[in-house]
């Protein structure tokens, strides 16, 4: 499975993320996955792709032709793929893989995950979408998540579009057994399809 993973590019972040982050990526590639990614060398994105690269999987990295400062991008990557755009980075990591983790990181990861999601809830894809809460990371995220179907700004139903995991053992197992449902949009919606005039 090519597994895409989003995730912090940060140097300044706790060690405890980068350390777990690339046991798991290692985790990942002796499972026999592949990794699909934003091609960094730093924060937990470098830490997933030294994972990976330690377990022996195929690294596809994704980066756009800015990126030029020495040290930026990952030197071990199978394959590089440069882009013009930071979309088209988008496009082809979500066109390339299979599941799609997020562990944790900032605005960039932030924007990754809601465009893919977004995606899954308009039916455009059915593939995984798993949160990884490293030490409770995304606890407010999920609070967040949590206030907007309270709130009804989302339905109950929309909860099935992603994993959330703390344990890597839960969300391992949560990948290799994930089988896609067929979501009703209108119903994730809550939009009544009888009264959409055509």
């Amino acid at each position: 499975m090519n597994i895409c993973v989003y995730g912090a590019a940060s140097t300044a972040i706790d060690k405890k993320y980068i350390e777990l982050t690339e046991k798991f990526g290692e985790r990942l590639a002796k499972d026999g996955h592949h990794l699909v990614y934003g091609a960094g060398d730093n924060g937990l994105m470098g830490a997933v792709a030294r994972g990976f690269h330690k377990g022996g999987g195929k690294i596809v990295g994704v980066a756009p032709s800015f990126f030029k400062v020495d040290g930026v991008l990952f030197p071990h990557c199978t394959e590089l793929i440069r882009t013009e755009t930071m979309r088209q980075r988008k496009q082809i990591m979500e066109d390339k893989a299979d599941a799609f983790i997020m562990v944790p990181g900032g605005i960039g990861t932030f924007d990754e995950f809601f465009e893919i999601l977004t995606l899954k809830q308009l039916g455009r894809h059915t593939k995984p979408i798993i949160i990884f809460n490293q030490y409770g990371y995304y606890d407010s995220l999920l609070n967040l998540l949590d206030n907007t179907i309270k709130g009804r700004f989302m339905s109950e139903q929309s909860r099935k579009l992603w994993g959330v995991f703390d344990n890597e053992d839960e969300l391992v197992n949560y990948l290799d057994n994930y089988k896609p449902e067929e979501f009703d949009i209108y119903a994730l919606k809550e939009i009544d399809s009888q009264s959409i005039q055509t």
